[in-house]
């Protein structure tokens, strides 16, 4: 690590004009909140490994941001040369340069890397001491790295209309619509699941992300993808032309984005997708001359390509295809459902096998009863090639546990892989909000111990995402008491019935309000938008404190996620999630005419009833976790065999 920021200073101070500071950001070219290998700049110099941080480089420092899911991660990766930096406590990192970096210091950026709106919100912070933020030629990074991973070449796929529920023509036409009534003659697309889900493509550049290496541009009449042309095939070539849309070299965009500001590109191509937009024959020229913006959206395009364009011709704003993504249609919700249903049986077939390894340990130790009531008194136990040998048992540890319960859910319709890297947590692990267990280094399962286990999985008809907390063995009271606390924010929540309008930091405080009156609290969001086949963290709606949860109102068709927690450093974690659908509510009275939502859930796994102190329950909090539990045995039961089946009907009500 040191030689990497002596490498890095160096280039620094040959740099023309020498750099007093380097900023080192998470995101790729398309401002991902997940980056493929190749782009993981920041866990390469910095040792964090954290999907979200900020790295600075100065002459004699290095400081590292990131916010509160990855504290204590990042405490315990960080070597001595760094220090952590806590989002929300200590000062941004536009603030701490104005006030500490020499008047006049010289700021070294990849442009490529950052937002608009970040590199603006660091150049208005910059003005008081007259410091500059300077677009590097190169990435300085990608000049030290010396192993750095090639770039990914994998195909692109074409996804099928039976699951994506909309065509491409479609989307086409109501993207043009919302260009004409922006007055806007063009569009640069930038953030990948935009890409894929506006042209209906996946792929695999990204691990856990099915999506494409590839940036868009969409005119009034013309249509643009640009990827490497080797992960095409003639096919889905053939394909993505038939839609009207020429594809590019990947590289190509940063000229072409030039001559779309001067009105140019599109002129030579022979391609003509009037049939997918709103213009015919000599109506689309018409259309051109009358709206020159270009639409770019400031939070996920790149100041490179930003810089190319006119700034009195741009139009600012939240790409429209956030929001329409963000609208699941009939097929998408139906898959999705239908995606959490089978995820749900492989969750349960995990919990049982989980269960079964207690118990066989408990029967070994003569106890069966007293496992009933206190739980097992060691480690869970797997055995070897189906003997029952103690002596070819193998401890079971977080990751060949998750390892199992990826297992369970290959064996379902269109898996295609995971959703994010598997939480798989026991006791002090569990207050790691994002905790990424390691073979060498990952802890045992331990029935004296919570166990938190966070996971999702990518279906081709719909991305999921699950979390489950619970304790083989005895729980305290302590334990209880903040479980319980968080199934009541949890529940709370996912009852709650709001008029059309609401964002998602008003109803934020539902899930709190019950650890509130402990004094306890949690340092994430409760609740994010999930993709259909697309990215597990979707927005651009949430539900959180932070201010950006009321940009945009929750809508009918969303879904959105119900996680609350509870985090004690070095002891415990506690988290419960479900995938929530937003639906129109039946309401009796429609006050002000607005009308009125609530919430659906589509996941399906029952809470451990050991972890709940029932005396802090109210009756309808009671009765919403006894239906909640017939509905889950209801559902998954066709998915069940003999003995799964007979684990879920184990007495659950309360």
């Amino acid at each position: 690590m040191a030689e990497i920021l002596s490498a890095l200073r160096s280039l620094m101070a040959s740099h023309s004009p020498p750099l007093h500071a380097l900023i080192v950001p998470s995101e790729d070219y398309h401002q991902s909140e997940y980056v493929s290998d190749r782009d993981k700049r920041r866990e390469f110099v910095s040792g964090f490994t954290g999907s979200a941080g900020l790295a600075l480089i100065t002459k004699d420092e290095a400081r590292l941001w990131t916010d509160g899911r990855y504290f204590l991660q990042a405490m315990q990766q960080l070597s001595d040369q760094w220090q952590l930096m806590r989002i929300g406590e200590d000062p941004s990192v536009d603030s701490w340069i104005s006030d500490n970096l020499p008047r006049e210091a010289a700021i070294g950026v990849d442009p490529w890397c950052v937002s608009v709106d970040t590199a603006q919100r660091w150049e208005r912070a910059f003005v008081k001491n007259q410091q500059k933020l300077i677009q590097t030629s190169s990435n300085l990074v990608d000049e030290v790295w010396k192993n750095q991973p090639p770039a990914e070449t994998n195909p692109v796929i074409v996804h099928p209309l039976e699951f994506a529920g909309r065509s491409v023509a479609e989307k086409l036409k109501d993207l043009r619509e919302k260009l004409a009534i922006e007055k806007a003659c063009g569009i640069i697309i930038t953030a990948l699941d935009e890409v894929a889900w506006l042209y209906n493509i996946r792929g695999s550049d990204v691990s856990y992300c099915p999506v494409v290496h590839a940036f868009a541009i969409v005119t009034l009449n013309s249509a643009f993808l640009y990827v490497d042309k080797r992960k095409v095939s003639s096919k889905v070539s053939s394909s993505i032309q038939e839609n009207g849309i020429e594809v590019r070299e990947y590289g190509a965009v940063s000229s072409d984005v030039a001559l779309l500001a001067s009105n140019q590109l599109g002129k030579d191509t022979g391609l003509s997708s009037g049939r997918n937009g709103v213009c015919e024959s000599g109506t689309c020229e018409a259309e051109e001359n009358n709206n020159d913006l270009i639409w770019v959206d400031p939070a996920s395009c790149c100041y490179a390509l930003f810089s190319k364009l006119d700034a009195k011709k741009m139009l600012l704003q939240q790409s429209p295809l956030a929001l329409a993504k963000a609208l699941k249609n009939p097929v998408e919700l139906d898959g999705l459902r239908n995606a959490h249903i089978r995820d749900g049986a492989a969750v349960v077939q995990y919990l049982v096998w989980l269960d079964k390894q207690a118990c066989n340990h408990a029967i070994s130790l003569s106890n069966a009863k007293m496992q009933e009531i206190y739980g097992a008194s060691g480690y869970f136990l797997e055995g070897k090639g189906g003997s029952k040998k103690r002596s070819e048992t193998m401890k079971l540890t977080e990751v060949t546990a998750s390892d199992k319960l990826e297992g369970f859910r290959a064996t379902k319709e269109h898996f295609r892989g995971l959703s994010f890297p598997t939480i798989s947590s026991v006791g002090p692990n569990a207050a790691v909000i994002h905790y990424s267990p390691q073979p060498e280094t990952c802890a045992e399962l331990d029935p004296d111990s919570i166990y938190l286990f966070d996971s999702g999985a990518q279906y081709l008809d719909g991305t999921t995402d699950i979390t489950r907390t619970v304790h083989f063995g005895k729980p305290s009271e302590h334990e209880k008491a903040c479980y319980t606390s968080v199934l009541k924010g949890h529940i709370a929540l996912g009852n709650a019935r709001f008029p059309n309008g609401t964002n998602g930091h008003a109803l934020d405080i539902l899930a709190r309000i019950p650890l509130w009156r402990y004094g306890l609290d949690y340092r994430h969001g409760t609740g994010h938008g999930i993709g259909s086949y697309l990215n597990v963290h979707e927005g651009p709606h949430l539900i959180s404190f932070r201010p950006q949860a009321r940009n945009v109102p929750l809508q009918a068709s969303m879904t959105v996620t119900d996680e609350p927690g509870y985090y004690e450093d070095g002891t415990f974690g506690i988290r419960l999630e479900n995938v929530l659908v937003i639906k129109e509510a039946d309401t009796e009275f429609n006050f002000g005419d607005k009308g009125y939502l609530s919430f659906e859930h589509i996941t399906w796994a029952p809470y451990q009833i050991k972890l709940i102190d029932l005396s802090l329950l109210t009756p309808e909090e009671i009765e919403w976790l006894n239906t909640y539990h017939s509905k889950c045995r209801e559902i998954l039961a066709p998915s069940m065999d003999k003995n799964e089946l007979d684990w879920l009907k184990k007495p659950l009500n309360l």
